[in-house]
């Protein structure tokens, strides 16, 4: 057969030398390196002596940047390594990853989350410090200066044999329930509690595990202001006494949260007259409209409900904002009698913003179409469910209960390692800052390249052509000049 012009005389050959693959890894090791956690799980992690040892806290940094960049098991880590080891000498091999993995006990568990939450106090300084400041989250066009954003969720992570823990889940589905916390504006998950496939939704106790756990990763000022927004799911009247608590001297707490609608519900909204609804804005400030089956325009609404139901017994201060829709056709089989009955489909959001000051320092945010608006935005917690899914957490690699809680352990500290150089490297680059794990992976992470060795310096060298190699530079240049943390 006659060759093809693009093959013709061309040989394949196994014989490269100094070929680095996934060369991005550079800049998930630099940024652990420069801020210091390397070297603090060094000294959390347990020790041992002997000549063949291997310091564990490089070798769950190791981890970490290989579930970074996509490896879905201990076997895949150490693989992945292959690619470094003509940058990382003697690469960790799975079974010392495995026992590594296996001695994060819950005392060394404990140890290492003290470790997490000094190191993201030293970013967030790091942070601040960048032009553009520390990032502050916007709703319906209005800054929330000043204000941490705390996101709580649950998912669930199926698998196809017997492990520890997994169970039948609420969707039919076998697995685990893992429930945790995000903070919005960094995009950061600082808490992650692995839980069997039957836990409940809206188990209080676990909730408030969560919720300990990311508040002592936060490193908050004094006098901070921070909001936490739940979704329905979680919705108990334990749950929001809870949140009321959390508020101390030093710190002011808010919360938005679904709400279970019940009869009690339904009369007041029936109670409520045409003329307090108004319309609902999307985040960009427009007014929330959607196209029906039949092509006509209709408007979501929203009003304040706190009048009209008797709130005794709940949480003082706390308001209910009801929303309606015009049902579409997938609704009809969820509505109730009373929704068929008014042709409109409601939701309800509790929260203890109040209505005459809102949150301090955002003009507006009291009002009832602002909580609607900023109870909505808290959706974009699913993208950050989606994203640690592909960093880690959407497969656990062990029938063991204890090893697979030290794997979400580590995929916490990628997803921690994978914002912290978005934020850090990245800032100026916002398409590469809020791009998916895929796609920072295609672009940057698993950019292959050449090391080479002159004058007692080395050099790696990347494609010139490539249409992120300026910005691979510039963040190992700024990688470099971060200030070194031991």
């Amino acid at each position: 057969m006659k060759a093809t012009s693009w093959d013709d005389r061309l040989v394949v050959r196994a014989d490269g030398k100094n070929l680095i693959g996934h060369a991005g890894v550079v800049l998930l090791r630099k940024v652990a390196d420069r801020v210091g956690l390397t070297s603090a799980l060094a000294a959390a992690l347990p020790r041992g002596a002997g000549p063949g040892w291997r310091d564990r806290g490089m070798a769950l940094v190791q981890l970490a940047c290989a579930i970074a960049l996509g490896a879905t098991s201990i076997l895949e880590a150490e693989q992945f390594q292959q690619h470094w080891q003509t940058l990382f000498p003697r690469p960790v091999s799975d079974s010392t990853l495995r026992r590594m993995l296996e001695g994060i006990d819950d005392p060394v568990t404990a140890r290492v989350e003290r470790v997490r939450a000094v190191i993201r106090r030293v970013v967030w300084t790091l942070i601040a410090l960048r032009p553009s400041g520390f990032p502050w989250i916007a709703v319906c066009g209005r800054v929330l200066t000043g204000w941490y954003v705390l996101d709580l969720d649950a998912t669930l992570v199926t698998c196809t044999s017997k492990k520890e823990g997994a169970a039948g889940t609420f969707k039919g589905s076998y697995g685990h329930h893992p429930l945790g916390a995000w903070v919005a504006n960094t995009r950061e998950c600082v808490a992650m509690l692995l839980r069997p496939g039957n836990a409940a939704s809206n188990d209080v106790a676990d909730h408030k595990s969560v919720l300990a756990a990311a508040l002592r990763q936060l490193p908050l000022p004094l006098w901070s202001k921070l909001l936490v927004r739940i979704d329905g799911a979680a919705f108990s009247h334990d749950l929001l006494d809870h949140l009321q608590q959390l508020t101390t001297s030093r710190r002011r707490v808010r919360w938005v949260t679904g709400w279970a609608i019940n009869i009690a519900d339904e009369n007041a909204i029936a109670l409520l007259p045409e003329s307090v609804w108004t319309a609902a804005l999307r985040q960009d400030g427009a007014v929330h409209e959607i196209t029906g089956p039949d092509g006509e325009v209709l408007s979501y609404q929203v009003a304040e409900l706190t009048g009209v139901r008797d709130l005794a017994g709940w949480p003082q201060g706390m308001r209910l904002i009801v929303r309606r829709v015009k049902p579409q056709c997938r609704d009809a089989k969820k509505l109730t009698a009373f929704e068929q009955r008014t042709g409109w489909r409601y939701q309800i959001v509790a929260t203890n913003i109040p209505a005459r000051h809102g949150l301090s320092g955002v003009p507006g945010s009291g009002q009832d179409w602002f909580v609607d608006a900023l109870y909505r935005d808290h959706a974009e917690v699913e993208d950050r469910v989606k994203a640690i899914k592909r960093v880690g957490l959407g497969l656990l690699p062990s029938k063991s209960w204890q090893l697979n809680a030290a794997w979400v352990l580590a995929a916490t500290l990628a997803a921690d390692l994978d914002a912290w150089m978005r934020l850090l490297l990245l800032h100026d680059e916002p398409e590469l800052a809020a791009a998916e794990p895929k796609t920072i992976r295609r672009k940057l992470y698993h950019l292959p390249a050449r090391l080479t060795a002159h004058a007692r310096r080395r050099t790696l060298h990347l494609e010139g052509t490539w249409p992120w190699a300026a910005a691979f530079t510039t963040a190992w240049q700024r990688a470099t000049q971060l200030p070194a943390l031991t």
